[in-house]
């Protein structure tokens, strides 16, 4: 700072100086002084600047000089030659449509565009399929974010688009457009055949009448939310009878809170209960945990013998407005009832998946309270149909499921199309419709399964001794009766004990089956229990 202003002191007085000089020489006055000298650097600027000009040109146009007058021609025709092949190179062929869509659409940016030679169109019975590639910057992720915003380019709505990921590049990208809204007309229920083609177990039909569904039910379980007389249990009688036929052989738990929604499948289940009390859930739950850990210990001692792991017979458990069995009645009993049903709910879809034991749970009030957090986080696939509310949709297909890519809203889907849902399972979307099977089919479906049954018991119980469960089932069906009381059951048994209570555990423990009530609360044993008996393994 000092050598600076020590600098402006001696420039002031140098300039100071010069026009005093210049005033003392020619008499002029102070500002005639100044003008003069102001002009005269002008001047002096200028003449510097014309000299250093025209000496570059000098030394530019001395190598131009030398060179033959041929070669400069020879340059210029090259020159001419390279600017006629830039005016003359073709333009890229775009795709005006697309790239407007997808421009406006906020999905590639205003610079970018869609190459017409990169998109195919082809014309559907449904709608119009696209398929295109998109700028090297952008994948198929832009377009599923944004495709709210792509339908309403199409002038169209969000369900009336179904999106495809390629697998050949991420910029590869697969759209239908439908023409109208989706299952406008509803599609053919799928034959036998159809069902055991399938990859896996069908739960429906997509927009272009294809069949969906999960790739497989082992280590995995269901829930279904959805508003009441949405077509829950439609759609899960389809989904069972689709188990019946791609699956074949496994044991069917049902619990009916609906009271008569799945009772075309009794018969062939290893237990069926039409009840909404919580104790009853409690008592199924407890017998499934039983069999969990049965399976778990045979896992456990093959591994330590050094064996092949064991195959276990599948097992399915479904429920049926399954909310109402989490709600008490304000008692303390009831209270501590519905407590243990959370806990050993969340026990059994979270650790029976190893053992082959999956559950399939259904509620009409997908609230936030309708099936506790701890049992609803422990689902893999979630599956919704209309509902009125985001909250509601998180509730059934999870809390993070609008953070996915190309979500589904569930309030979307038409209230008067019944069976209609969302399925999210592997990270991704579908929007699906379920079977409708006409009750002919279902039943004859069953009769194909209790027949199966029927000639496997029979095979069983000529090939090993007779037990006394198979003893017990072999009395009933000579009396032709269901349902026998253990004070009739006993004695033929070879059990005399006279005290009743005595009589019952002996009569319990020799056949290995807990006995139930019957008709006026009396107590005793049903055929399909000594049934399911025998076919259940552990």
């Amino acid at each position: 700072m000092s050598a600076q202003i020590a600098g402006g002191i001696g420039t002031l007085a140098v300039a100071a100086a010069g026009l005093g000089a210049v005033k003392q020489a020619l008499g002029l006055p102070w500002w005639g002084a100044l003008a003069l000298s102001a002009g005269g650097l002008v001047l002096l600027g200028y003449l510097v600047w014309w000299i250093r000009r025209r000496v570059k040109q000098l030394w530019s146009s001395e190598p131009q000089q030398k060179q033959p007058a041929a070669a400069l021609h020879q340059e210029a025709a090259a020159g001419a030659t390279d600017a006629a092949g830039e005016t003359e190179q073709p333009q890229p062929d775009i795709d005006k449509g697309l790239t407007t869509v997808l421009s406006r659409a906020g999905v590639i940016g205003r610079e970018e565009f869609i190459l017409a030679d990169d998109v195919t169109v082809e014309q559907l019975d449904v709608g119009t399929f696209y398929k295109f590639l998109l700028p090297p910057s952008r994948t198929v992720d832009d377009v599923a974010t944004r495709l709210g915003s792509v339908a309403s380019m199409f002038e169209v709505t969000r369900l009336h688009l179904k999106l495809e990921k390629s697998r050949r590049s991420e910029r590869h990208v697969s759209l239908l457009v439908l023409k109208e809204p989706p299952f406008t007309h509803a599609f053919p229920a799928p034959t036998r055949e159809e069902i055991r083609a399938f990859k896996g177990v069908p739960l429906g039909h997509d927009v272009t009448g294809e069949m969906v569904g999960v790739p497989t039910f082992d280590k995995a379980s269901l829930l279904v939310g959805g508003m009441t007389q949405m077509g829950k249990t439609t759609l899960i009688n389809g989904l069972i009878t689709c188990l019946l036929i791609s699956y074949g052989d496994f044991d069917l738990y049902l619990l009916d809170g609906k009271l008569c929604g799945l009772t075309e499948f009794q018969k062939i289940s290893v237990r069926y209960e039409a009840s909404d009390d919580p104790a009853v859930l409690e008592s199924m739950l407890d017998e499934l945990l039983t069999r969990v850990d049965d399976r778990y210990t045979k896992m456990q001692e093959a591994k330590q013998n050094r064996q092949p792991a064991p195959v276990f017979k599948p097992v399915f458990f479904i429920i049926d407005e399954a909310a109402d069995f989490y709600v008490d009645n304000g008692s303390r009993e009831s209270v501590e009832t519905v407590r243990r049903c959370e806990d050993k709910s969340r026990k059994l879809v979270s650790k029976s998946l190893e053992s082959g034991i999956s559950t399939i749970m259904m509620t009409q009030r997908p609230s936030n309270d309708a099936i506790p957090v701890k049992v609803r986080d422990q689902f893999l696939y979630r599956m919704c149909l209309y509902v009125a509310a985001k909250g509601t949709a998180k509730v059934a297909l999870g809390d993070s499921y609008f953070e996915t890519v190309a979500p589904i809203h569930p309030a979307l889907l038409d209230p008067l199309i019944k069976g209609q849902a969302v399925l999210f399972a592997g990270g991704t979307s579908t929007l699906i419709r379920g079977f409708w099977f006409p009750d002919q089919f279902i039943w004859g479906v069953v009769d194909e399964v209790i027949d199966r049954q029927q000639e496997e018991l029979a095979k069983e119980l000529t090939a090993t001794p007779e037990s006394p469960l198979t003893t017990a089932i072999g009395i009933m069906r000579a009396k032709s009766v269901d349902f026998i009381a253990t004070a009739d059951l006993a004695p033929v048994m070879g059990i005399d004990e006279p005290d009743a209570v005595e009589r019952g555990k002996q009569l319990s423990k020799k056949l290995g089956v807990q006995a139930g009530r019957g008709p006026k609360g009396v107590r005793g044993y049903k055929l399909a229990d000594l049934i399911a008996a025998t076919k259940t393994d552990s």
